[in-house]
């Protein structure tokens, strides 16, 4: 696959860093909510024209911080390899760091490997692993596209970024929104805070103990796969060649 050119000019990148700000401000004109309107389904139809094809996917979530030679780059790139090897095409926010990784994982592979970028004020760049990319310029339309065409969520190491698109997707699975797709948190060191902060949470009543059967916390590879393998290949009959009516908005 090929592809898309995302290279814009600084003054555009810098309209377009300010297309989210305006719309979250609050109230506007009606012409204005209106235009805004127009531009947020102009960016849903961009998405689901570049990524409707690209077949099942896991959605690798992580730090863009982390680089070549550090243990979780390298897990993330294990991840992304095996991930590719099982016939997933691996997802991701299609920036460096652990994004990077898993997406380089899946071209080891010889499998599809596809990002959803974001337009931020330090420009992040599509990385070099990608066959196909979208970049968007509002973020819930981003986190929208890498829960939607995904069967499984693994969530490597990350900051603020990581913990929202974790949460979201576990929302989604909590409330029924989506189904039960399995999410494996990779890295015991880094998520063992996390994993006691969330039972201190079933102690104050604010969750439930089943939602925490929702997440498999684990360093292994060999764990992780096998989970996925039986909660989501298995689970949902990914064998099963589903055939798909192209309609010409979604056309490649």
């Amino acid at each position: 696959m090929q592809a898309e050119k995302e290279t814009e000019a600084p003054e555009q990148r810098l309209k377009s860093e300010a297309k989210e700000r305006h719309f979250l401000e609050g109230p506007h004109s009606r012409k204005s909510e209106f235009f805004i309107l127009l531009r947020i389904m102009k960016e849903f139809i961009k998405g689901f024209r570049a990524l409707h094809f690209v077949g099942p996917c896991v959605t690798v979530f992580g730090s863009a911080r982390y680089r070549e030679g550090h243990k979780y780059y390298e897990l993330a790139r294990g991840i992304g390899r095996r991930l590719g090897e099982i016939g997933f095409t691996v997802m991701t926010g299609g920036g460096p760091g652990i994004m990077e990784a898993a997406n380089r994982g899946a071209k080891e592979a010889g499998a599809r490997s596809v990002g959803a970028n974001i337009q931020l004020p330090a420009e992040q760049m599509p990385n070099k692993f990608l066959d196909r990319w979208v970049t968007f310029d509002y973020f819930f339309i981003r986190k929208v596209m890498l829960v939607k065409y995904s069967y499984a969520f693994v969530v490597m190491p990350g900051g603020f970024g990581t913990m929202d698109e974790l949460f979201e997707a576990v929302t989604l699975i909590q409330t029924k929104k989506i189904l039960s797709f399995p999410v494996v948190l990779m890295g015991r060191d880094y998520w063992r805070p996390l994993i006691q902060f969330l039972e201190g949470m079933i102690d104050a009543g604010t969750v439930g103990a089943v939602d925490l059967k929702l997440l498999l916390l684990t360093d292994s590879p060999d764990e992780a796969m096998s989970h996925i393998e039986k909660h989501a290949i298995e689970e949902f009959g990914l064998h099963e060649k589903k055939k798909l009516r192209r309609w010409w908005f979604l056309r490649e």
